[in-house]
């Protein structure tokens, strides 16, 4: 599909700079995807719209404080560096500004050499693969110098760090943040596991190809980025039982989803796995393995916009997002929700 066909207008000024000051004080739409209807709430009412026995999964990774700033070795030129993926032995998968000048053997210094980094490999698109070398425990040297990897819409850095955290956070990795459980607080967890919610946690470190824009013209020619994820034995056990009885799972969050579609595909059945995915649902894609997600407004032309697409259909989707402008809703990764359930047969939309 031609990539313009997910393009939307959307004012500049919709785009949340900060969070609300209470989490599941945002605004949630309710989109009932059988019916194609929506309506206006409140995000901490989500409990009244899942069930006794519903299975809610939601990725526990935790961000890094990815970004970093440093200075070349012999000419001093500036260099930034966005930690993506650990590679095992010091090393990471980088996303590096003004890439062509970073070769094999470049030395980088960051901030009084508490991290030095080399070069170990060049790949395209701005991808170094870097060897850091420091005193001490790496993440807690990362962590005095180191900027939470705020996407670039978001003009200024956060004030605390947990901003940018789900409250869930526990497995270090990410360089964004599953922003979908954003609006969850410990206390609509708590409410939410006494009505007989289950919550089922998974992991997927986020890294380019979650927020990379897409660059090509038609939906078959993008490739999507490896990320790496893991299911434990429990979580699949307890994700398999579910199926098994016909109780709904829900999936906060578009990695929630491609963790959970990534692993079925493989199996035809949830299974423990330590593994990466490269997995890309638009439009056409038949899901699996979720009858619910909880998600946030995405950018236009997006592979997550194309997600939720092809779990509602192209049409309904920007339907959806138009009125969500209209009623002057809040965008991105600090902006307001949507909750879409209910019953769908992909094939009715593939012309969509």
């Amino acid at each position: 599909m031609n990539v313009e066909l997910f393009d939307y207008d959307l004012p500049l000024e919709l785009i949340a700079q900060s969070p609300t000051e209470k989490r599941d004080d945002c605004r949630l739409l309710l989109i009932d995807r059988e019916n194609k209807t929506y309506k206006n709430s409140t995000f901490k009412n989500i409990i009244d719209y899942l069930n006794k026995g519903d299975v809610l999964v939601r990725n526990n990774t935790k961000v890094i404080p990815a970004r970093l700033y440093g200075i070349k070795d012999k000419t001093n030129a500036k260099v930034e560096v966005l930690l993506l993926n650990d590679l095992g032995n010091d090393v990471y998968e980088c996303l590096c500004g003004n890439a062509k000048t970073i070769k094999v053997d470049t030395i980088i210094h960051f901030k009084d050499d508490i991290l030095v980094g080399k070069c170990v490999k060049v790949l395209d698109e701005g991808i170094r693969h870097i060897k850091f070398y420091y005193k001490g425990i790496f993440l807690e040297e990362l962590d005095k110098i180191g900027l939470m990897p705020l996407p670039p819409y978001i003009h200024k850095q956060v004030s605390n760090n947990n901003d940018y955290q789900t409250v869930y956070a526990k497995v270090s990795g990410s360089a964004a943040a599953p922003t979908a459980g954003f609006h969850f607080t410990n206390e609509l967890i708590d409410a939410l596991k006494n009505k007989g919610v289950e919550i089922v946690d998974i992991t997927l470190n986020i890294g380019l190809g979650t927020f990379r824009p897409i660059k090509v013209n038609d939906t078959k020619d993008h490739k999507m980025h490896e990320e790496t994820y893991e299911i434990s034995k429990n979580a699949a056990e307890s994700l398999n039982l579910a199926k098994k009885e016909g109780r709904r799972i829900i999936a906060i969050g578009t990695t929630s989803v491609r963790t959970l579609e990534a692993n079925f595909n493989k199996y035809n059945e949830f299974k423990e796995e330590k593994s990466s995915t490269n997995i890309f649902i638009s439009p056409g894609y038949e899901y699996k393995t979720i009858d619910g997600l909880i998600t946030n407004f995405h950018l236009p032309k997006s592979s997550l916009i194309m997600l939720v697409s092809a779990f509602i259909g192209r049409k309904f989707t920007l339907e959806v997002y138009n009125y969500a402008v209209k009623e002057k809703y809040r965008f991105f990764s600090f902006g307001d929700a949507m909750f879409i359930y209910g019953k769908y047969n992909y094939k009715d939309n593939l012309n969509d």
